[in-house]
């Protein structure tokens, strides 16, 4: 699940707000490259052991005219280049990716709304709607997330955790054995068929309501189906392997290039003798950083930091579905009859100053369905 951190920094002013943020272990950029800066020192090392403790005469000319030729030629890799527009479009890429995730919650209200009566055919209509909604979004789920696919790997799993009823699996198996495309489009037929029988039966008033929860479930199911459409369609190899290449090369040429010569050899940019490569690690850091964040985002359904947690969504979409969609008339709030004053905001101000707020009478509250 992406890292919050939001929260921490609300308020911060002055310097060394975002300190704190530094300190942090999970999803940060020292958990991503530390293997990675590990693998360079422990080569960096070796190569420069090699250079100062066994190279002598020409040999060891030889060596630093390799390290000056990297050196000069390493920059000419357009790393931020190549690899900024592909970070970008990454980037976009995973917030489109959440921008498509399918939530039932508009569906629910409209049901809860706009199919009447408390009576149990009613409730076990609004009931069964939105449990083929919750299902549409739980089968496209456990095509892309191996979270959920854990979890509900058969259809058999999905009516153990209440999904699907006996006969309801029956047909799907049956539709499984015909038909070799996923099914998550069925509950959505599903679900609107029940809404055609509500307005046949009165439930809905009019043809206009059923067509604005009928677009509700068939919005579920468009953003099921980009949902897919970004787990099947990836971004070209190709752009991936260019950048990739790009970074590891420069990555490989640092470990030369950024050896420190001999002082007293006079080659230009090696005047001081510095033991501990700061400015390769720095540059290492970020760019290798960098890759590793459209390597995290470039697939967010897994379990990485900045994935999304599929999982405990599918479990809060049924918990809001129960709760927008079996609200009880007992459970929505009375009508408050105003102020006789024309201005009821002054009128109340009046009272919260005067300390009579909270023991006024002078509300009368009415029955709402009156």
């Amino acid at each position: 699940m992406t890292v919050k951190y939001t929260q921490k920094v609300a308020s911060q002013r002055g310097f060394g707000s975002f300190a704190k943020l530094l300190l942090r272990w999970r999803g940060t950029l020292y958990k991503m490259v530390w293997q990675d800066v590990l693998v360079y020192l422990i080569l960096y090392y070796g190569i420069s052991l090699v250079y100062r403790l066994a190279l002598e005469g020409e040999s060891k000319k030889t060596f630093e005219k390799l390290v000056l030729t990297c050196a000069r030629f390493r920059d000419l890799i357009p790393v931020s280049f190549v690899l900024g527009f592909y970070v970008s479009l990454v980037v976009d890429r995973w917030w489109g990716t959440y921008k498509s995730i399918p939530w039932p919650d508009t569906t629910a209200i409209l049901v809860a709304t706009y199919i009447k009566g408390q009576d149990p055919e009613a409730r076990l209509i609004r009931t069964t709607i939105l449990r083929y909604v919750n299902l549409a979004i739980a089968m496209t789920f456990s095509m892309i997330s191996p979270g959920v696919k854990d979890r509900l790997p058969t259809l058999q799993h999905f009516a153990g955790a209440g999904y699907l009823t006996d006969s309801e699996l029956k047909i799907l198996e049956e539709l499984e054995s015909r038909v070799g495309v996923h099914k998550a489009y069925v509950p959505t037929l599903w679900a609107c068929k029940l809404v055609e029988k509500a307005r046949k039966e009165g439930r809905i008033r009019t043809d206009g309501l059923e067509k604005v929860i009928v677009e509700a479930i068939l919005n579920v199911r468009g953003k099921c189906g980009e949902l897919m459409g970004w787990n099947e369609h990836n971004i070209p190899l190709v752009y991936t392997q260019v950048v990739t290449i790009a970074v590891y090369s420069f990555y490989v040429f640092s470990l030369l290039g950024e050896q420190i010569l001999d002082p007293s050899q006079g080659y230009d940019g090696h005047t001081i003798d510095i033991y501990f490569p700061i400015f390769g690690i720095l540059q290492l850091m970020v760019y290798v950083g960098w890759i590793k964040v459209a390597e995290a985002l470039l697939n967010p359904f897994g379990d990485d930091d900045h994935d999304f947690e599929f999982v405990p969504l599918l479990e809060r979409h049924l918990k809001m579905s129960n709760l927008l969609g079996n609200t009880e008339e007992s459970e929505l709030p009375y009508l408050i009859q105003e102020p006789p004053e024309n201005n009821a905001a002054t009128h109340n101000s009046r009272l919260i100053e005067s300390g009579d707020f909270l023991r006024t009478t002078s509300f009368q509250t009415i029955d709402s369905c009156n």
